[in-house]
């Protein structure tokens, strides 16, 4: 996402070059989105994986979230017409023949769920698509949408600052045989422990003005991850590596999803698979960033309105 959209301006030179490096690295997993750059992230995603590099990776993406000029305007469908319509742009704009994994990225309140999961049924059919998963869905769409057609993945915001999935997500994931897949798993960056102020924010950085990254919210949340730098500092890690091998010792149901445009944090990011997190450090940090222990709400307002749908 961050590659098109949202962090600040990218480089599609050195977006292709991480993305390249990631298949180096044994990243197997590329996620993208129709509304990333508004289709340019898939674009960029399909040149990226041209020259023979498609096979090598479980390709995923998402549609349902509707975009206009306005960039703070959006809409959510799950209408079978347009789920149909948004899978043949995807792939299009991918250069594929079919996609491995295809989400629904927000639940659609006016449409039912099965009616959604039909069409996506089909698209699995006719060869379109390989699997289904959900995003931001809540437990009840999650097992109607079962009833449907199987749910292979259920991608929601996971990391040390948003631990809710653990209530009911993931334990339903679990039943189900679905794969968790965490999104955000640094915090958006904050977890890092690379974002000192407000002010490092471009201009037209969505962070700004989400309420974590907010006023007094800021300053809280600050002084929790430098708790966690103090212990990444002891085990000799970065910030990052830390709370990405947190999540990995939960299970190998649970799949992080790190972004970055930059070579640099991509190799940090994947040598978090050797970094050795005993029961007792998962403890610590659990006690560092409880449940709820981050200040402000991991949307606006009118954006949670859209999530647990």
């Amino acid at each position: 996402m961050g590659m098109s959209e949202f962090y600040g301006k990218g480089s599609e030179e050195e977006s292709i070059q991480v993305i390249h490096r990631a298949i180096e690295l044994g990243v197997s997993l590329i996620d993208t989105a129709d509304m990333y750059g508004r289709g340019a992230n898939e674009k960029l995603v399909g040149k990226a994986l041209s020259g023979g590099r498609r096979d090598k990776v479980v390709l995923a993406t998402k549609f349902g979230i509707l975009r206009t000029d306005d960039p703070k305007e959006r809409g959510i469908s799950g209408k079978p017409e347009y789920v149909k319509q948004a899978c043949d742009a995807s792939l299009q704009r991918l250069g594929v023949d079919h996609i491995d994994l295809y989400y629904q990225h927000r639940v659609d309140p006016n449409t039912p769920i099965e009616d959604t999961m039909g069409a996506l049924k089909e698209l699995v059919e006719a060869g379109k698509i390989r699997a289904v998963g959900l995003s931001e869905a809540a437990p009840e769409t999650i097992r109607r949408a079962c009833r449907v057609h199987p749910v292979a993945a259920l991608q929601t915001e996971y990391s040390l600052w948003s631990r809710e999935p653990e209530q009911e997500l993931i334990p339903l994931c679990r039943e189900l045989g679905i794969t968790f897949v965490a999104y955000s798993p640094l915090g958006r960056g904050f977890l890092t422990g690379a974002i000192k102020s407000p002010d490092d924010f471009a201009p037209d950085d969505f962070r700004q003005f989400n309420p974590r990254f907010q006023g007094e919210n800021f300053q809280k949340n600050i002084e929790l991850v430098k708790q966690v730098e103090q212990m990444a500092h002891e085990k000799g890690v970065t910030p990052s590596q830390l709370a990405l091998a947190w999540i990995l010792a939960h299970g190998l149901d649970i799949v992080p999803i790190p972004g970055t445009k930059h070579l640099k944090y991509l190799e940090q990011n994947v040598a978090a698979l050797d970094v050795d997190i005993s029961d007792a450090e998962v403890e610590r940090l659990n006690r560092i960033l409880p449940l709820n222990a981050a200040a402000g709400g991991r949307y606006t307002q009118d954006q949670m309105r859209a999530v647990n749908g």
